[in-house]
């Protein structure tokens, strides 16, 4: 059982009515939401007062100081809106979700208590969020989502999210989905689970607000989403998290398609991509050096990242990439070929590609009147990205790679294998002489067989 002095409670839906745990969740999600927010995209926003202070605490805060994509106002100069913007818009159609599946049954076996831990989880979800966007995404640390989890089982955030009528241990465990139960989750029974696919899913609120809020700021048309259409069209289901009729296809099928512009013109633009194998090979060196450890990284923000690399420059001469970053001045590709599973797969491995890239800047160096040192050449391999299609289409009975949505399974593959495209990039000093004798790429590609003694 929850202890008092959490200023939590222990779940006394379980002993009322079906009425008056109804009239619960609803004044959970209705009552007392008087602190407005002014929001660019969604317009106001609005929280009750313990909500609102959750944004207050110095975990949230930092959040302002990261931005959302990153390095990507290089490219799209309007690209400067963060995580906790993100946040807060997730949090909004979150709630906005939560009344769409109210209206059609959801309110007859969801709690208040659950309704609130739902509200903070979208809130929160990013705490632990790493800054510069995704260069330590792939590197050996804790996943964002445990390090958010963590931080709202602790003060000030616990008792923050009681005193909003949440359960701080349900919240977490919402997030942090690779986890077990959170403390006393145990009891939560169904809402758990149906909430942990609420928040990440094919239609959840973090993909409907960043598609929305992205293309937003970079002035692009690709994400922009009907997110009232789709609201519409979903269904609440215990055991699936919600499904969708067959009316609902063409707005899943616009998500899918938003994202796979959105990776392709923004998310993993090649100066993107740049930038973050910059910071990356930066970063796994530091760490595999000792210069500097899992546990200082996970509190910063964007610019205390670059702070911190600068400051230790002369321990390990690779963090001044921090500072050709910070001024835009980014390695140029050179190269780049669609990923091949058979032949690149080894490449995925940081340890191997460091070796890899060492071998390679020599190769490269040949027959030429200067020696490219071994940190001038990245090989960035994109990682894996998921087009979540796991919803059931109720009135066609078959889920939706199998509906009569033209996304089929293969369809999305074919997304996949068309976006994850290896480039080598070399720093612009060597740029010129590398592309007057031969391709970066058919190097790579002739030498294939180094992998195997790598």
């Amino acid at each position: 059982m929850l202890t008092p002095h959490c200023g939590l409670h222990t779940l006394p839906f379980r002993r009322r009515s079906r009425y008056d745990n109804r009239m619960n969740f609803w004044s959970a999600l209705r009552d007392g939401f008087t602190e407005p927010v002014r929001d660019v995209l969604w317009g106001h926003i609005y929280m009750t007062p313990p909500l609102a202070e959750l944004t207050r605490t110095g975990a949230f805060q930092r959040l302002n100081r990261i931005f959302q994509l990153g390095p990507a106002f290089g490219v799209y100069p309007g690209a400067t809106h963060t995580r906790a913007s993100h946040s807060i818009g997730v949090y909004h159609l979150a709630r906005r979700l939560l009344f769409a599946l109210a209206d059609r049954g959801a309110d007859s076996w969801l709690s208040g208590e659950g309704a609130v831990s739902f509200l903070a989880a979208a809130l929160l979800h990013d705490l632990g969020h790493f800054p510069h966007t995704h260069a330590l995404k792939d590197l050996p640390l804790r996943t964002h989502e445990s390090l958010a989890a963590s931080l709202m089982v602790t003060e000030p955030l616990k008792s923050l999210i009681g005193d909003a009528g949440g359960n701080p241990y349900l919240a977490a465990a919402i997030v942090d989905t690779r986890s077990g139960f959170y403390g006393e989750t145990a009891e939560s029974g169904a809402e758990l689970p149906f909430y942990r696919r609420l928040l990440s899913g094919c239609l959840d609120p973090d993909k409907l607000d960043y598609l929305n809020r992205d293309a937003r700021y970079c002035g692009v048309p690709y994400g922009a989403q009907d997110v009232d259409f789709i609201f519409s069209r979903v269904y609440p289901d215990p055991a699936r998290g919600i499904t969708i009729d067959s009316r609902g296809i063409p707005g899943v099928e616009s998500v899918l398609f938003a994202k796979y512009l959105m990776y392709r013109a923004v998310y993993w633009h090649r100066t993107v991509r740049a930038s973050t194998a910059m910071m990356k090979k930066a970063l796994l060196a530091g760490i595999r050096e000792e210069i500097i450890t899992r546990d200082e990284l996970y509190p910063l923000d964007d610019q205390e990242l670059f702070g911190l690399m600068l400051a230790r420059a002369p321990l390990l001469p690779l963090f001044k990439m921090a500072s050709l970053v910070r001024e835009g001045r980014f390695y140029s590709a050179v190269a780049e070929f669609p990923f091949d599973a058979d032949r690149h797969e080894k490449l995925a491995d940081a340890a191997r590609r460091y070796r890899f890239e060492q071998a390679l800047a020599v190769e490269l160096s040949a027959g030429r009147a200067i020696s490219i040192p071994p940190d001038g050449v990245i090989i960035d391999v994109p990682e894996p990205v998921d087009f979540e299609t796991g919803l059931h289409v109720t009135d066609e009975d078959r889920d939706f790679g199998e509906s009569s949505s033209v996304f089929s399974a293969g369809a999305v593959q074919t997304f996949v294998r068309a976006l994850r495209t290896v480039r080598i990039f070399v720093d612009p000093l060597f740029e010129a002489k590398i592309r007057s004798r031969r391709d970066a790429g058919a190097i790579l590609q002739e030498k294939q067989n180094w992998l195997h003694l790598i």
